[in-house]
């Protein structure tokens, strides 16, 4: 069989089929944080309260963040079959993720601004109605975590499944990581983005409860910095992931050890080829691409012998192979 066959190699750049429940998902809840977003601006003008229209602004930022996550899912579906891009529209969905955890450390930023100098010059607040707008936003906020969970683990159960006829030999891949319902970087920022917005609004809550029955006015503004620090964490955590992905950092990925191990022991081969060049990165969620170079002097390894051998692993979707001899390294 030639390397060319399609049980060995991909026959077009689509490394990536998007995600429809996440896209669906960003979708709505857009749709109901822009909602809630437009009601509590106009009830904030009409009643005269800060408390609601800070509110409202506060949600248009989050509106642009998840917007942000909903337009890359497009983008990337409506460009992934342009041959401009050479691995596939994926990495659109990941700088969208980008995108949203250094506007999360903006938020972040600005709550600890916001909380320190209410610290310095404190504000009479009203209560009973700030109350009720923290709790408004609360609910929207677990509905809207509710939605994008479902469309995490929806898209997570019919995961994209790529058939090139490899010989799988009953593989089990169970590398962490791929089993996490948010694995989709781009989706986990628009669910960050909500849960934030819920742990801010559970927050505030317990800091106007205590400012109202106690009197502790203080208690606002330090529950406004912990909660920039939770924020501050997560971000970071969304910041390592995307970068990661963006940078090409995935050679400690537990892929790269399954080339390894699957040209050091093949059965049929007296003497493993020795790799001298080895690149694996991402260009999907649970993908790969990868370029292999060997030395062996054994002639049954060629490039086909070794993409028959790294077929059964069904995250490498696209493989090269360059097969060297001691006679051309002399």
């Amino acid at each position: 069989m030639s390397p060319e066959s399609p049980q060995y190699w991909t026959p077009n750049h689509r490394f990536h089929d998007g995600n429809a429940a996440g896209e669906r998902g960003t979708r709505l809840v857009l749709l109901i944080t822009a909602i809630t977003m437009v009601v509590e601006i106009a009830a904030g003008w009409w009643f005269n309260s800060m408390a609601l229209l800070a509110d409202g602004w506060h949600m248009s930022s989050h509106a642009l963040a998840i917007g942000l996550s909903a337009l890359a899912y497009a983008a990337a579906r409506r460009y992934a079959d342009d041959p401009r891009f050479a691995f596939g529209t994926w990495k659109i969905e990941i700088l969208a993720g980008f995108a949203s955890a250094i506007f999360l450390v903006g938020v972040a930023l600005a709550m600890v601004i916001g909380s320190v100098e209410r610290l310095l010059a404190p504000q009479d607040i009203r209560f009973p109605e700030a109350i009720t707008v923290a709790v408004v936003g609360l609910v929207v906020n677990i509905v809207c975590a509710l939605i994008l969970n479902h469309a995490g683990e929806h898209a997570h159960g019919g995961h994209e499944h790529h058939d090139h006829g490899h010989a799988h030999g009953g593989h089990d891949h169970a590398h962490g990581d791929h089993d996490h319902p948010h694995h989709d970087l781009n989706l986990r920022a628009a669910y960050l983005h909500v849960v934030v917005d819920a742990a801010t609004s559970v927050l505030a809550i317990v800091a106007l409860l205590g400012g109202m029955l106690y009197g502790w006015n203080w208690l606002d503004p330090v529950m406004g910095i912990v909660g920039a620090t939770l924020v501050a964490r997560w971000s970071r955590g969304l910041l390592r992931d995307t970068g990661r992905v963006l940078l090409d950092r995935e050679m400690d990925h537990p892929v790269v050890a399954e080339v390894r191990q699957a040209l050091a022991s093949h059965p049929h081969w007296p003497e493993a080829p020795r790799i001298v060049d080895l690149h694996v990165w991402r260009v999907g969620r649970n993908r790969f691409a990868a370029i292999v170079s060997v030395l062996t002097g054994d002639p049954a390894i060629t490039p086909t012998a070794i993409k028959r051998a790294l077929a059964r692993h069904e995250e490498l979707i696209h493989i090269s192979v360059e097969v060297n001899r001691p006679q051309d390294a002399a």
